[in-house]
């Protein structure tokens, strides 16, 4: 668990250092909504929103942060606090996390 103040640093400098195609999975407290980050090669990122909106898209590293943050605005609007988890490649989107 992370604030939601110090995630989007932490993200993006986590995502540096993975390699294609492992990824990043940003949850709410309770799994229903959330934000899920691929790395496709050095340059290009696959972003996938899910939750009050289901949106898709590739951006470049440069445009990532911007569309990160007004994401994590509309997706997370009263969370404090955040999940991430590590993913190892795209089948591991949508896998069941640990319940409470």
């Amino acid at each position: 668990m992370l604030n939601l103040e110090t995630t989007l640093q932490k993200v993006c400098i986590a995502l540096t250092k993975l390699t294609p195609p492992q990824g990043l999975e940003i949850l709410s407290y309770k799994r229903n909504r959330g934000i899920t980050i691929l790395r496709l090669d050095d340059q290009t990122f696959l972003v996938r929103e899910r939750g009050y909106e289901e949106f898709e898209c590739r951006v470049s590293a440069a445009d990532l942060p911007k569309l990160l943050k007004s994401m994590m605005k509309r997706e997370f609007p009263r969370s404090r606090k955040v999940r991430i988890y590590r993913l190892s490649g795209p089948e591991a989107i949508g896998l069941p996390r640990k319940k409470l």
